[in-house]
């Protein structure tokens, strides 16, 4: 159904964090007039100033001119109360992780907005559904996720919602397109495609780490495969505390023995490249990740102090454990429909988690391996490790037939 209702002219954006700013860039580089709302004041005056300074480094470097930055500014206003924003065409909520609290933001607007505006949220992991359901509009509501920094970032996951409209959909997928971004649909599920799958991946590198590796050590081989960077130093850069403070807030995970690590760096302010330390060590000023063999002999004493035997692990091994939860995960997301295929898994690893794009995606690289070796290799593992690694029903049944996930 082909409804041109949603012609997306104006829009607004709730909260004036570090995704607000790149969401509400991403809007005004697009050409469309941006309404910005946040309920601390200060803060949103400081946010237009910081996306102004944004645009002059822009303009310095000969990315755009004066007349064109000046246009973007113009676009943006901020914006006092929610009733202030009644005429927009769409809302992204882009305030921090908490259930209740998107809730209460989209029911308010859902009783202020004209009836066929659209909602999104910007969750990375949340119930799309969940936050439709406090609406009279559930057909309307849909998951925007952009990736940080937002205006950078390529991919954008688009969440469908069980009562999603088609053309809700397809006035997501025409603005995604017109901010220039790779976009993704995905069902509702905990962390959509992306999340989802990089949830194992993270697990096997940390359980490594409890098992005999080193940070370094699990980095430098994902890099060796082509990784933008390893997980330990993709915590270091989106700040390890995260999920440590999400854990906190739940009041559940912190008792797993894989984030005892992440525990103890958090517990000793080591947040990450924020706070000059994380896993690794970094200069005032500087990005650069420099080996800390405090942070080895902290893995070292929590590992034993939770009965790990150490044992010596192989590269052969790491890069085996971390790309197959990949793989198994992507054909549990495939087999229960929540990505369409396995190139729309492949793009959201190519666009928004750094997978080498030499090798395709964890689906393309999948594939050249051949799912009957991959069978073999998962049945392996189950073997050794345990009913997690048990293959997915798809990647038997497709290696049964010689197929791969693309044909």
């Amino acid at each position: 159904m082909s409804q041109t209702s949603f012609d997306i002219q104006q829009a607004a954006v709730i909260g004036a964090g570090t995704m607000g700013r790149g969401i509400v860039m991403c809007l005004a580089n697009a050409g469309i007039a941006v309404q910005w709302v946040d309920n601390n004041p200060q803060m949103l005056e400081q946010a237009l100033g910081n996306v102004a300074q944004t645009y002059a480094h822009y303009v310095r470097q000969g990315r755009i001119d004066q007349v064109e930055a000046d246009a973007r500014l113009a676009r943006i206003s901020a914006a006092a109360d929610y009733p202030a924003i009644r005429n927009v065409d769409l809302v992204i909520e882009a305030v921090y992780e908490n259930l209740a609290l998107k809730q209460k933001i989209f029911r308010e607007l859902d009783g202020l907005l004209k009836p066929e505006a659209l909602l999104a949220s910007n969750t990375s992991a949340l119930d799309i559904d969940a936050i439709a359901a406090a609406t009279k509009r559930p057909s309307q509501v849909l998951g925007l996720h952009f990736f940080s920094p937002a205006h950078i970032m390529k991919l954008l996951e688009i969440v469908r919602g069980a009562q999603t409209s088609p053309a809700a959909l397809e006035a997501a997928l025409v603005l995604g397109k017109r901010m220039g971004k790779v976009s993704v649909v995905s069902g509702n599920c905990h962390g959509f495609i992306g999340n989802r799958m990089l949830h194992p991946y993270v697990l096997e590198a940390r359980k490594m780490l409890l098992e005999g590796a080193y940070p370094q050590q699990v980095d430098t081989v994902l890099q060796g495969f082509g990784f933008a960077m390893g997980p330990f130093r993709m915590y270091d850069v989106v700040g390890i505390d995260l999920e440590w403070r999400a854990r906190e807030l739940a009041g559940k995970g912190q008792d797993a023995p894989e984030v005892q690590v992440d525990n103890r760096l958090c517990e000793m302010g080591r947040f990450g490249q924020k706070s000059g330390n994380g896993y690794y060590h970094y200069e005032p000023g500087s990005r650069q990740a420099e080996h800390d063999p405090e942070v080895d002999a902290l893995i070292l004493s929590v590992s034993e102090g939770l009965g790990f035997q150490r044992r010596e692990i192989g590269s052969e091994e790491i890069l085996e454990r971390c790309l197959l939860a990949l793989v198994n995960e992507g054909a549990k997301i495939l087999q229960e429909g929540i990505a369409e295929s396995a190139h729309d898994i492949d793009q959201v690893y190519l666009n928004g988690y750094g997978f080498p794009a030499n090798r395709g995606g964890p689906m393309a690289w999948a594939d050249d391996q051949g799912l009957a070796d991959i069978h073999k290799r998962l049945l392996a593992l189950e073997t050794r490790q345990g009913d997690q690694w048990r293959p997915a029903p798809l990647i038997g049944e497709l290696a049964a037939r010689g197929k791969g996930f693309y044909l």
